[in-house]
């Protein structure tokens, strides 16, 4: 399993290595559209290999995407955290009467307990 995972990674690189030497030519990113930024005033814009711009967009699309998930499951997270406060108070319950019972003290149930069945 661990060679699959080794020839995986291996050809994961070169694909990516691939696209990179592919796609050095610089492009131009600006933030607003030129009719925009004349308008407002303000332009910024940066030149970058658009192998930069592939692998950035890969990596923001990965990002959002889990933090997409995130925000989804947090009312299963919130359930399960309050299902387990529960189950930890009752346990604690569960502990709290059986130390009471095996505690002598109460001598009518110690009487009972004492009793055969069929005088019940």
């Amino acid at each position: 399993m661990r060679y699959l995972r080794y020839a995986f990674l291996g050809g994961l690189a070169v694909v990516l290595i691939t696209v990179a030497l592919a796609n050095r030519d610089s492009v131009t990113l600006n933030l607003l559209p030129q009719e925009l930024s004349g308008f407002l005033g303000f332009s910024w814009q940066v030149q970058l290999p658009l192998f930069v711009v592939i692998f950035l967009g890969i990596i923001a699309g990965i990002v959002i995407g889990f933090v997409w998930e995130w925000m989804r499951e947090y009312k299963f997270r919130a359930k399960a955290k309050r299902a387990e406060k529960a189950a930890v108070k009752l346990s604690e319950e569960v502990q709290s009467l059986r130390r009471k019972n095996a505690a002598p003290g109460d001598d009518v149930l110690a009487l009972l307990d004492e009793a055969p069945r069929g005088a019940r």
